[in-house]
């Protein structure tokens, strides 16, 4: 399979003759084994194969395995949320004293788990503005320095990075490059095109697609050679006692990274996705390359209307010629970007929360990304932690509404939008 249609479709699981036809769910916690040698073997890491569904679980694998196919990653794991990825993403390379450099532009609970409960572990932040100069950018990194982070489309601020530009900084200090491209999908971005080593996904948004199911999902291109850097990356490169001194890159190769995030994170910690919400987003993943192009169309058409109406102070969105990020959008995501629009309108935060209540076809939820449209104002929700100069920096002004286009029809979508701003 050649084309990402087909992958979202067909990938990650084959069916033999006369087994089920769609990834089946295997709702077990635990698996049979005649012997305890076998059994032994795969708690020694010497034999693949399932013992308990905290660890590793046959539907999961599936989905996961379709999911690395449309990033053209070498493998993944899910998560039980875009949460988890983030975090497992991180904490597998990095321990206390160690250092990451992070985008600015992040969504507020990726900023929130950076700069205050892994700081806490000992783990230290830098943010740098994802349009800082190189000097700038090459200034954050540090001796200790063991990732660099960003999004391909800041949630909500809606700025695209520089993929290939982090990338050789990243690998210039001998780090990888951790991208979330949840908002992009791998239908419009595939961040290992550009030099990035791991890519995350929150699930939940545009891969699920209807709001019915949590999960995230981290990617690896299997491209970075941890074992070049064993002083930086001991977990990977030194013996794992828990499992009788393997090492990682000895053992897996190119699978060592997602191979100890699955059989040492999450056995420790336990984030996992359960086989009924990986088999809810499978259904999602086989329509998602008819879903995204629909978001982007309605999202184009409305940021268009936005952008002529005189209530509106102002509009970002990378598909508009008059955006910021338009060329740099032409280059990482020629096919469309997503179905977010981020604007303001005049009157400020007062103005903002009055318009959203007039809507009537778009809900005011704390979600993203899924088929219905809906509405959030970040700074009093999602980025509320963050104080004024904190939303400055994340591109999150006061008056921002971020708006989630669904796959409606154009017209209608226009027509609430219309309506609830000739309200106010």
């Amino acid at each position: 399979m050649s084309e990402i249609n087909t992958k979202c479709v067909q990938a990650g699981y084959s069916p033999k003759s006369g087994e089920p036809r769609i990834i089946p769910i295997i709702q077990s916690t635990t698996y049979k084994y005649e012997t305890c040698e076998d059994m032994g073997r795969l708690f020694d890491l010497e034999a693949g194969g399932y013992f308990y569904s905290r660890v590793a679980n046959p539907t999961n694998d599936f989905v996961a395995a379709k999911i690395a196919a449309l990033e053209g990653g070498f493998a993944a794991m899910l998560t039980a949320s875009g949460q988890a990825a983030t975090f497992y993403s991180v904490f597998n390379i990095c321990s206390a004293g160690d250092h990451v450099v992070a985008s600015t532009a992040i969504y507020g609970g990726t900023y929130n788990l950076f700069a205050v409960t892994m700081r806490r572990m000992g783990i230290d932040f830098s943010f740098v503005d994802p349009d800082c100069s190189d000097e700038e950018l090459n200034a954050a990194f540090k001796p200790n320095t063991r990732a660099i982070f960003g999004e391909t489309i800041a949630n909500p601020a809606l700025r695209v990075l520089d993929i290939e530009r982090f990338a050789d900084a990243a690998h210039r200090h001998g780090v990888p490059l951790i991208v979330d491209n949840t908002f992009a999908t791998p239908v419009n971005c595939r961040p290992f095109e550009w030099g990035a080593d791991i890519v995350i996904h929150s699930t939940t948004k545009y891969m699920d697609g209807h709001a019915a199911t949590l999960g995230g999902a981290i990617v690896d291109s299997g491209n970075f050679d941890w074992g070049k850097y064993p002083d930086k990356y001991p977990g990977l490169t030194a013996p794992d006692e828990s499992y009788h001194g393997v090492v990682y890159t000895e053992r897996f190769g190119k699978g060592a990274y997602i191979t100890k995030a699955t059989v040492q994170l999450m056995r420790d910690l336990g984030s996992v996705q359960s086989p009924h919400n990986a088999f809810l987003l499978n259904l999602g993943l086989e329509s998602l390359h008819v879903r995204v192009p629909r978001h982007c169309e309605n999202a184009q058409a409305a940021a268009e209307f936005l952008e002529q109406n005189d209530r509106v102070s102002w509009v970002n969105y990378c598909g508009l010629k008059s955006s910021k990020y338009y060329e740099r959008a032409k280059k990482y995501l020629p096919n469309g970007s997503c179905g977010v629009v981020s604007f303001g309108i005049k009157g400020g935060r007062e103005a903002a929360e009055k318009f959203m209540k007039n809507l009537k076809l778009a809900s005011i939820v704390t979600h993203v990304a899924d088929a219905r449209t809906c509405v959030l104002h970040p700074a009093s929700t999602t980025h509320r932690q963050m104080n004024e100069d904190e939303l400055k920096a994340a591109g999150v002004s006061s008056d921002l509404i971020r708006l989630s286009v669904g796959i409606e029809d154009k017209k209608d979508i226009i027509m609430d939008l219309e309506q609830a701003l000739a309200a106010l």
